[in-house]
């Protein structure tokens, strides 16, 4: 079992959240606010799960999800916000199965039905299984339905 690339969702997950939330304002992006308090190697190095957080993040900036301005050490990203990709997956509507039932006002349910929405619950209930699924569809391109073979 790759445990990194349940870590990389999560992570990105969070990360994404956290700017969707601040959005449009830049704010700086803690891997400490995501992941925790990691105690740092005996030479003072940040811990390997650190250092693939702040990974993560510096690949979401690399695809077009996020932009920043610089790197705060190894702490955080600095002045970072989604981009018009980021803002766009994450306001994303995904049908949820458990909401298709509940007769509720047009804006709550759009609400409910973003991704946005959806990863925060699948974080807050530690759904890991959920978390991966709804994180790939950040990933998928909807546009070019060939960009992501994968059946989520």
């Amino acid at each position: 079992m790759d445990l990194q690339i349940d870590d990389f969702y999560k992570d990105c997950a969070a990360g994404l959240l956290q700017l969707y939330h601040a959005f449009p304002r830049r704010i700086a992006l803690y891997v400490e606010d995501l992941i925790g308090p990691e105690q740092p190697d005996e030479f003072g190095l940040p811990s390997k799960r650190h250092e693939s957080c702040l990974a993560a993040l510096l690949w979401l900036a690399e695809e077009g999800y996020l932009r920043y301005d610089s790197t705060l050490h190894f702490e955080a990203l600095d002045q970072a916000v989604l981009s018009e990709k980021g803002f766009l997956r994450m306001s994303r509507a995904v049908p949820d199965d458990a909401q298709l039932d509940q007769p509720l006002p047009p804006s709550l349910l759009r609400v409910r039905a973003s991704l946005a929405q959806q990863l925060r619950e699948a974080l807050r209930g530690a759904d890991g299984e959920r978390l991966a699924r709804l994180a790939r569809l950040i990933f998928e391109d909807r546009a070019n339905p060939q960009a992501s073979s994968d059946t989520v």
